[in-house]
This record gives structure tokens, C-alpha cells and sequence, in this order.
């Protein structure tokens, strides 16, 4: 009886999973269209400047991506059919960095890391430091004042559903400091661009501030894009190596309210690090590596680079269609005063170490 019960259960796995991947396709093909939409709608533009002897803007499809996604999700809404789907753009992100590490030699990864991880330790640090007493001086909670300070310095919504679980806050003290930083992270994409064209930035300087002054790493990504090819890879570049520090300023701050509220400490610390440490930053380093050492000809390193393409544009896709304006600000306005001062102190600060590093290497 036990026997055939086991073999009778055995086909549900693979229909479970058939299941599952049907219900991501309504989404999938969302974030195509959306993505597609944005580049159509790019190149339209430039015929139709090109055909009338026209000098009209060049806006990037990155940007037309993220707007068309934002006019769907904040009129018509998402349905909840699509939502599936439209979650793996996290995925798709993830895929993109890992496949762009094809477009660097790694020593030049090892050498800008260097310059980055300097500006990434003390970005890290002083924002830590100034989002903290924002917090208490407009006397948010506690942790809800952690996970700003946590999103704000680091890597954004991934920084702050890390250190939630790491320091068991409330679900409404995250929910809130996650519609802060991305309302932040959607106005940074249109500012950081504008600044620094008219401080006549090169792509390296832009590269750099975009990596350290904007939280999440799809928002760097588009950033960086719409400014220039070269500039968004520096910009996911920096981005890659603030990520890294995730995991130790979550174990940091996990321990700190541990013995604040006298709950268990982290045991096993080498655990907890690899735990929250961001994977893909090891595949973009091992792609990188595989490039550097000829492992690729010329035509699959091309392939590569267009498979990263894409995956973005779905990723830029995503950052639109999952923005809800009206829901972010039923969230209240402290949190949003404190991450707005904060976003606007961090990308001056971020800005002076970028130039100051600039003259200090030439």
C-alpha cells in the first residue's frame, strides 16, 4: 500500500511545476510588451527625426520602459493574473548583471573595485551615521529608522527585507521604508541624469555616483543606461561591489539588536554572511573571469551581451508596471521626509567623493 501511494504522487511534482510556470507567462509577456513598447517607441522617435532633418532628444528605451510601466500600473492597474510573472523581473535583474560580467576584462573589474570599495566603505559608513539620527530627530521607530538607514546605504529593498527578518521588525515598519525608497528610487532615475549633464560628468564619474548614490540595482541600471552604454557598466559595477557589503552590515546590525533585546545572537556568523550574500555578484565575477581568460570567441561574448540586454529591458519594464503612486503615499510622510532628505544628503555626498576621487587619480 505505501508503495504504490509514493508512485501514485510521483507525476504531481512535474504538473506542479507546469502549473506554476503557466501562471508566469500572462506576466512574462507583459514585461516583453512594456519592454518592446519602450524601444519601439525610441526608435520611432529617431526615424521620425531623421526623416524630417529633425535634432530632437535622444531618450533612451530604458526610460520609455519605465514610463509606459508606470502609466499601466497606476491607471488601469495590474491584475492579479499578472503578478506572477512580473515578479521575476527581480530575476531577470539578477540574470542581466551575471551576463554582463562578459562585457569586462576582469582586470579592469579589480581595479575600478579598488577605487569603488574605498568610496563604498566610507558612502557606507557616513550615510549609516546620517540616516540614523535623521530617523530619531523626526522620531520614527526604532527599526523602521534601521531599515531606512539600511535601504538608503546599500542596496535598497533587498538591503531592507534582509535586515528585517535579521532583526525581526514589523511588516508595517518595512512596508513603509520600502515605499520610500522606491518612490526615491523612481524620482533618482529622472534627477541623476539631468545633474549630471549639466555638470558635464564623463561616464565614469557618472558611472561611479549612479553605482553609489541610487539604492536599488535596478534603478542603478537604468540610470546608468540612460546616460550612455559605458556609463551603465561602471554603474552596475560600483552597484555590484556595494551590494557585497550586505551581508556583513545585516549580521552587524542583526547582533546589535540581539543583545538590545536580549534574543539569541548569530551563532554561526560564516553561515549568516553566505546566507545574505547577493550570488549573483560571484557569477558576474566568474563570467568576467571566463571573458578575461579567451573561454569565449568574439560572436558568443556578442550573444552574451545582447542576452544581458534583454534581460534588462524586462528588468526596466518591471520597475515601472510595479510602482503603485496612490499606495506608496498611504504609507504616511515621515518616512518619506526622512528618505528624501536622506537620498538628497547621500547623492552630495556621493557626488563630492566622486569628484574628489576623480582629481585625486589624475
Amino acid at each position: 500500500m505505501a508503495t504504490s501511494s509514493s508512485v501514485a504522487l510521483t507525476p504531481s511534482y512535474p504538473l506542479d511545476f507546469f502549473k506554476r510556470a503557466v501562471r508566469l507567462i500572462p506576466g512574462l509577456l507583459l514585461l516583453v510588451a512594456v519592454g518592446y513598447a519602450g524601444k519601439f517607441v525610441e526608435r520611432s522617435i529617431a526615424l521620425y527625426g531623421h526623416a524630417h532633418h529633425l535634432t530632437l532628444p535622444n531618450i533612451e528605451y530604458v526610460l520609455w520602459a519605465i514610463l509606459i510601466g508606470l502609466v499601466i500600473a497606476n491607471t488601469v492597474g495590474i491584475p492579479a493574473a499578472f503578478r506572477p510573472g512580473l515578479a521575476t523581473y527581480e530575476f531577470w535583474l539578477k540574470a542581466g548583471i551575471v551576463l554582463l560580467g562578459a562585457r569586462f576584462v576582469l582586470g579592469d573589474v579589480l581595479k575600478l573595485g579598488g577605487v569603488s570599495l574605498v568610496l563604498v566603505a566610507i558612502e557606507i559608513t557616513l550615510s549609516l551615521l546620517f540616516m540614523t539620527a535623521l530617523g530619531r530627530a523626526f522620531g520614527l521607530k526604532p527599526k523602521l529608522t534601521t531599515l531606512l538607514a539600511v535601504g538608503s546605504s546599500i542596496c535598497g529593498v533587498s538591503a531592507i527585507i534582509a535586515t528585517q527578518g535579521a532583526i525581526d521588525a514589523d511588516e508595517e515598519d518595512s512596508s513603509f521604508a520600502i515605499a520610500a525608497i522606491l518612490t526615491l528610487g523612481a524620482i533618482a532615475l529622472f534627477v541623476f541624469p539631468l545633474v549630471a549633464h549639466w555638470l558635464h560628468l564623463s561616464d565614469l564619474s557618472y558611472g561611479l555616483w549612479a553605482g553609489l548614490g541610487i539604492d536599488n540595482t535596478a534603478e542603478v541600471t537604468a540610470a546608468g543606461a540612460m546616460y550612455s552604454d559605458a556609463a551603465g557598466k561602471i554603474a552596475v559595477l560600483a552597484k555590484t561591489a556595494r551590494n557585497a557589503m550586505i551581508g556583513f552590515v545585516v549580521l552587524g546590525y542583526a547582533v546589535y539588536w540581539a543583545r538590545k533585546e536580549q534574543r539569541q545572537e548569530v551563532t554561526n556568523k560564516a553561515a549568516f554572511l553566505w546566507q545574505k550574500f547577493p550570488k549573483f555578484v560571484l557569477g558576474f565575477l566568474l563570467i568576467s573571469a571566463l571573458a578575461t581568460a579567451s573561454v569565449f570567441s568574439k560572436d558568443q561574448l556578442t550573444s552574451l551581451g545582447n542576452l544581458s540586454r534583454w534581460a534588462f529591458l524586462l528588468t526596466f519594464a518591471g520597475v515601472g508596471l510595479r510602482t503603485n503612486i496612490r499606495d506608496m503615499w498611504k504609507q504616511g510622510a515621515r518616512p518619506f521626509i526622512v528618505g528624501a532628505v536622506g537620498e538628497v544628503a547621500i547623492a552630495l555626498l556621493t557626488l563630492g567623493l566622486v569628484l574628489g576621487a576623480n582629481r585625486f587619480v589624475h
